[in-house]
């Protein structure tokens, strides 16, 4: 993946979590979707923690937003792979978080696996 097209989805795809509007959030994922994260559990979506349809996911986000009304990503860095990209932020609750998206010949995301850093107690 080029470095131009890599900064630039991450950087619209901050940008568009922070509107908070959920068609600009939506626009970075391909309509065949596999979508894993571990708040997908914790906001009772699903018990697998898996979204494997853009319906299901737009669903989802939208739960999200409305748990989260205050929701602000702040952008960290990515990093670059062979059709993939991870984008290194901190999420809602302070929480750091990467997620790694497997991007098709469009630049939309087909694959994302999104984890968060444990704290410890």
């Amino acid at each position: 993946m080029e470095n131009r097209v890599a900064k630039q989805f991450a950087e619209e795809w901050i940008k568009s979590w922070n509107s908070n509007d959920i068609d600009t959030i939506m626009s970075h994922y391909a309509n065949e979707i596999e979508f894993h994260s571990p708040f997908i559990k914790m906001l009772n979506f699903n018990d697998t923690g898996i979204i494997s349809s853009r319906a299901e996911l737009k669903d989802y986000f939208k739960i999200g937003l409305l748990k989260y009304p205050d929701l602000h990503f702040n952008f960290h860095k990515y990093f670059v792979g062979i059709n993939t990209i991870c984008i290194s932020y901190t999420s809602v609750n302070n929480k750091e978080a990467l997620e790694v998206f497997e991007l098709n010949n469009e630049g939309k995301a087909t694959k994302v696996f999104c984890n968060y850093a444990i704290i410890e107690e």
